[in-house]
């Protein structure tokens, strides 16, 4: 199973905002991807409502990403419970299955380092990203692409501004 923070990246990078694709469109394509990364067993099967909770915790966790005040949804149907290891509380699914994958998911955003884990800053983007910068200041997921699409718009906002309009009438009587 991959770092809290890399779960949680990829968990949240399953819906594409730019181009609206779905990696989670279906429930056996949730099913697939909580199989690859060992959250899930081969005979799991998952349910619409489990689709519907993918999406909720999925969409809930890219809202707290993007530092907003964001309560994750009410999802009493991913069960959790504290365990003891190595002397430290931990929080682990108290079932296996679709919602056990969903609930080790959660459990991993708890573990997860906020201070690196990310969305990109561009509106139209939205990917998240874990900030492996030293002083934790990276904005964009990728400064050639997302970070030069928003300074270019700057830019072309800022000299927009700075001269009249070709056309317009700036003489006053």
């Amino acid at each position: 199973m991959p770092y809290p923070a890399e779960l949680v990246r990829d968990f949240v990078n399953t819906f594409d905002v730019e181009t609206q694709a779905d990696e989670l469109s279906s429930p056996a394509e949730l099913a697939v991807w909580l199989r690859e990364r060992d959250l899930a067993g081969p005979r799991d099967r998952a349910g619409d409502d489990d689709l519907q909770s993918a999406h909720a915790l999925r969409e809930g966790l890219r809202a707290a990403l993007r530092r907003e005040h964001a309560d994750l949804p009410d999802l009493p149907d991913l069960p959790l419970r504290v365990e003891v290891r190595g002397g430290r509380p931990e929080l682990v699914p108290a079932e296996d299955g679709v919602r056990g994958g969903l609930a080790r998911i959660a459990a991993a955003a708890l573990g997860a380092s906020w201070d690196r884990l990310k969305v990109c800053a561009e509106g139209t983007c939205q990917w998240a990203f874990i900030d492996l910068s030293k002083n934790r200041s990276r904005s964009w997921c990728s400064m050639r692409v997302c970070g030069n699409r928003t300074k270019t718009r700057a830019y072309r906002a800022r000299k927009r501004g700075s001269r009249p309009l070709q056309g317009s009438n700036t003489d006053t009587v």
